[in-house]
């Protein structure tokens, strides 16, 4: 067993890391932004809309195109992907009369999906300090895994692009389970697979998300690093083991 600690906090006896992916240990603002544009441009060529409405659904998808930054208060950065495209749904509608079902959205989604997946390399950088840190926990012998609300298969690609897939023991994602991520059984899945007990396990987030996913798994301890869409102050009302860096952690 480990300890990990920072000058503010210590959580002792830590056997089990599971890790968000995107905010956590990949750049979020950069991913998420181009799949964001992608699925817009599809939105816009599909539907016949104007160029110049771009923008406008990408803020409804909680992305800023201007600042290229993912909002902290976005439908992106709150939900799983079921409520993401329920409510765009209705911002569709009330933006541009589009009358465009849940299915058909998803449809869209899962085809931008493809594309973007093809190129996922271009699309994605790992946060530097993240490297570090999950290299050190390998090395130390913590069994480390991933809980995300993306897909399984664009984890492990990611994984395998940046050398990283033997460090892992287990990935779990959307389509892992027909339950939300925050509801706790994408947490429950994961620790089942490697039998890994609750209580000498610690979620590694970056969002409310990552939070309720482990809490409802009984998971008691999430750390929150603000590399996401989401800083400290907000982070702090959430969690009492909070950074602004996975470089802030001590490891013994």
């Amino acid at each position: 067993m480990i300890n990990l600690s920072t000058v503010d906090w210590v959580v002792e006896n830590v056997e089990t890391v599971l890790f968000d992916k995107d905010g956590t240990i990949i750049d979020l603002h950069y991913f998420w932004g181009k799949m964001t544009e992608l699925r817009a441009e599809e939105i816009i060529r599909r539907y016949g809309l104007k160029r110049k409405a771009l923008a406008e659904i990408c803020c409804s998808l909680g992305y800023d195109l201007n600042s290229q930054k993912m909002l902290a208060d976005g439908i992106t950065a709150l939900y799983s992907r079921s409520k993401i495209i329920e409510i765009f749904s209705t911002d569709l509608r009330k933006m541009f009369g589009l009358d465009v079902t849940s299915n058909e959205l998803a449809t869209i989604f899962d085809e931008v999906s493809d594309v973007f997946y093809k190129n996922i390399h271009e699309y994605t950088k790992p946060i530097p300090e993240a490297i570090d840190f999950v290299k050190k926990l390998y090395l130390k012998g913590v069994s480390l895994g991933i809980v995300t609300s993306d897909s399984v298969v664009s984890t492990n690609m990611t994984l395998e692009h940046f050398g990283w897939e033997g460090m892992f023991k287990v990935v779990v994602g959307r389509e892992s389970s027909p339950e939300t991520k925050e509801s706790g059984a994408l947490t429950r899945l994961a620790l089942e697979k490697i039998n890994a007990n609750p209580e000498t396990t610690v979620m590694i987030g970056d969002a409310p998300m990552d939070y309720w996913a482990a809490k409802n798994a009984e998971v008691d301890k999430t750390i929150l690093v603000a590399t996401g869409q989401i800083g400290l102050r907000d982070l702090s009302k959430i969690s009492d083991y909070i950074i602004k860096s996975l470089s802030e952690i001590n490891i013994v």
